[in-house]
Formats: structure tokens, C-alpha cells, sequence
């Protein structure tokens, strides 16, 4: 197999961020929005298994993780699961990868916009969301080493509002550790689907991966970071989860629509709330920076390779970053933000984010041990896990998905059949 470099000659990304960079961009990922709503709708589909789910998400998650770092110190370029599928499998896997992600991911942008419109300002929600999309695309573009260090900051004020959530909740005498029990209303298919839909949450070791070509020393920096962000994360989610739980019980929890500001508003601090609400907002604004950095990336690499127009593949002479694309990426989330409730494309955002991670999966089983092949069993796991639980969604999410798919599968046999011709 050949190994992927960036294109020869100036100008390139460059190399600047360390291992704590990449860490903190993968937290802004995963400890963003989706840890102040995920639970209410997985806690609906799981009812008093909401821990198993959650369990189960993280073994998924922890199988990817470790495919993708692998993957990336083999291949330190942006781009992600779509230079592993390209290298490893073939040009359409790789194709099919990079799709799911940036047509996935850009709804995944626009609903974090939103996000932050609705807790904010509901009342111009749309307004606010598109004058996040453009601070933050303004922020990407004069540089991702600024980039992180403002995803540091936000992650550290959302870590401090999830502690204070957790500790109100658990020290308080609302709490009823016997809601942690697993009752008979813990189906299977409640459970699988629960975990698909909490894995949207962990999906963001992916946004270090993209930066790839970014990092100093990609094989060392790139496992690392992914393993730390990884276990950070799933040790805060199971303490939200526990939390949470604990106050609301899985039926109040299913009900609720602001579980943290609920929770707290139960445990008997009240004034509490607008911190909680504050602090969604925050996480909303880290997860939309870190997920325009990686579409901006996976974009830039599939403009490398023409499967989307070559005049996003410039990178910036002097921020050396690739503006086109982050300019790209942003006008099409403001478009979205400014017009469209994106909810319903949060489904199929996780049907494509599983997909990309089978993809992912099946490149690291082509490894061999010299190349850092994982043992077999994780990618196995990975790559089965994936599967399962992207059908396991509800059946709308997976038509949507499947013909968003579809449709990218088209295009790249048409492009290649007028090629030939």
C-alpha cells in the first residue's frame, strides 16, 4: 500500500499543534452540545438501560478510536477516514467516507449553530446562529493554533459547569441511587438504539484524526490524543449520566428537554439554571468550531483528489490554512442555520457518522502488524458495532441516511463513467 503525504511544494498546512492542542480540539468535540441533550431522547429509547447504552456507545467508540489513531499515524494528512478508505480499501470507500462526513457533519454544524441560538436568544435563534457560524469561521480561518486555544477555553468553562452540575445533584437529598437499577423496560433494541444515538456525542476523536497534517509528530501525537480525549470524555458522560439518573429517574429524564437545567432545578438549586444554560450555549460554540475544522479538512482533501471543486483545495500563503473550504463550509452552515430547523438531519448525521466509522474499521483490518495493525478483534468489534447500531436507529434516520448515501455513490460512478468516455 502506498502511504499518503501532503502535495509537494508550498504552500502547506503546518505543524504546530502539540499533543494537548489535539486533546483539548477532540474535548471540544465530544463534551459539547450533545452531553446537555443526548441523554433525554437515548434515555426515551432505553428507559432504565440508559447505562448500558451508554456502556456500549463507549466500547463502540473506544474500538474506532483506536482503528482511527492507527490509521492516522499510517496516514498524517487531513482528511481523515477518507485517506484511509482511499489508501486501504479504494477510491470509492474513500469517496463514500468523505461524503457521510461532510454532508453528515455540515448538518452536525448547522444544528450546533442553532443550539446556540436557542439558548441564548430563542426568540432570533436563526440570527444568533448565523453570527456564530461567521465568528467562528472568521476564527478557523486566521489559524487553527488560535482555534485551539479558544476551544481550551471553552472546554474548561463547560467541564466547570458540568462539575457543578454533578455535585449539586449527587450531594443533594433528591437523589435515589436506586435509579441506576436496570429494570425490565431495558429492551434490546432500546438499548442498541440509545447507544447510536449517545456514539453521535463521542464521535469527536475524529476532528483530531482530520488534523492530521497538522499535528507535530502525527504518530506519536495522534494515538495519544485520541486516547486521553477518549477516556476524559467517557468519564464525564458517565458522571452526567449518573447525575442525571439519580434526580430525574429514566422517566423524568425521558420527558425533559433541558435534562441538566431540569435536574439541577430538582436538586434544589435553582439558581443554578442560567449557568447551566450559559454553559450550553458554550459547549454548542466548541462543538460548531472543532466540527468546521474537520469538515474544512475532509473538504480540502476530496478537493485534492476533484471529488468536490479543486479551487477548495487552496491553502491560505500566509494563515496556511485551506480558506476556500472553511469559507466553503461556512457559507453553506449559515445557509442552513439561517433557513432550516436541522434537527431531523441529526439522525441521519449519526447513521453517516457510524458508516464513516465502519469505513474506518474495515481500513485498519488491511494494516499490517509492522504498520501498527490494533489486534484484530478491535476493528472487528468496531466495524460490527457500527453496523449494528447505525440500523438500529429509528427507520426514518435510516432511509434518510441510506439515500444521502446513495446519491453520493452515484455521482462518483457517474464522474468516473465520464471520465472514461
Amino acid at each position: 500500500m502506498s502511504t499518503s503525504t501532503a502535495p509537494a511544494g508550498p504552500p502547506g498546512l503546518r505543524r504546530h499543534l502539540g499533543v494537548s492542542d489535539a486533546v483539548m480540539i477532540g474535548l471540544g468535540s465530544m463534551i459539547g452540545a450533545g452531553v446537555f441533550a443526548a441523554f433525554a431522547p437515548a434515555a426515551a429509547a432505553a428507559g432504565s438501560g440508559l447505562l448500558l447504552g451508554l456502556a456500549l456507545a463507549g466500547a463502540v467508540a473506544y474500538c474506532n478510536a483506536t482503528s482511527s489513531a492507527r490509521l492516522a499515524a499510517r496516514y498524517p494528512a487531513s482528511g481523515g477516514t477518507y485517506v484511509y478508505g482511499r489508501e486501504r480499501l479504494g477510491p470509492f470507500w474513500g469517496y463514500l467516507a468523505g461524503w457521510a462526513f461532510v454532508v453528515g457533519k455540515t448538518a452536525s454544524c448547522a444544528a450546533m449553530a442553532l443550539t446556540v441560538g436557542s439558548y441564548l436568544w430563542p426568540a432570533q435563534a436563526h440570527a444568533v446562529a448565523v453570527a456564530a457560524v461567521a465568528a467562528l469561521t472568521a476564527v478557523n480561518y486566521v489559524g487553527v493554533q488560535k482555534a485551539a486555544w479558544l476551544t481550551r477555553a471553552i472546554v474548561a468553562t463547560v467541564l466547570a459547569v458540568l462539575a457543578a452540575v454533578v455535585t449539586v445533584c449527587l450531594s443533594g437529598g433528591a437523589a435515589d441511587p436506586a435509579h441506576w437499577a436496570v429494570g425490565a423496560d431495558a429492551g434490546p433494541h432500546g438499548v442498541l438504539q440509545a447507544a447510536g444515538l449517545l456514539f453521535f456525542a463521542f464521535a469527536g476523536y475524529a476532528r483530531i484524526a482530520t488534523l492530521g497534517e497538522e499535528v507535530r509528530d502525527p504518530a506519536r501525537t495522534v494515538p495519544r490524543a485520541v486516547t486521553v480525549a477518549l477516556a476524559v470524555t467517557l468519564v464525564v458522560y458517565t458522571l452526567v449520566a449518573l447525575a442525571l439518573l439519580a434526580v430525574l429517574g429514566p422517566e423524568g429524564l425521558a420527558r425533559t428537554t433541558a435534562p441538566l437545567a431540569d435536574a439541577v432545578r430538582a436538586a434544589g438549586a435553582p439558581g443554578l439554571v442560567p449557568l447551566v444554560r450559559a454553559g450550553a450555549a458554550v459547549a454548542a460554540l466548541g462543538s460548531l468550531l472543532a466540527l468546521i475544522l474537520g469538515v474544512s479538512r475532509t473538504t480540502l482533501a476530496m478537493a485534492r483528489d476533484h471529488h468536490l471543486p479543486h479551487v477548495l483545495a487552496a491553502v491560505h500563503p500566509r494563515f496556511r490554512v485551506p480558506h476556500r473550504a472553511e469559507l466553503a463550509v461556512g457559507a453553506v452552515v449559515a445557509v442552513l442555520a439561517a433557513t432550516a430547523d436541522v434537527r431531523g438531519a441529526i439522525g441521519f448525521s449519526s447513521f453517516g457518522v457510524l458508516v464513516y466509522y465502519a469505513i474506518a474499521n474495515a481500513s485498519a483490518l488491511t494494516l499490517a502488524p509492522a504498520e501498527g495493525r490494533p489486534p484484530r478483534a478491535v476493528p472487528l468489534i468496531g466495524g460490527a458495532g457500527c453496523l449494528v447500531l447505525a440500523f438500529a436507529l429509528p427507520a426514518a434516520s435510516v432511509l434518510q441516511g441510506a439515500a444521502v448515501l446513495a446519491v453520493g455513490a452515484a455521482a462518483f460512478t457517474l464522474r468516473r463513467l465520464l471520465a472514461r468516455a
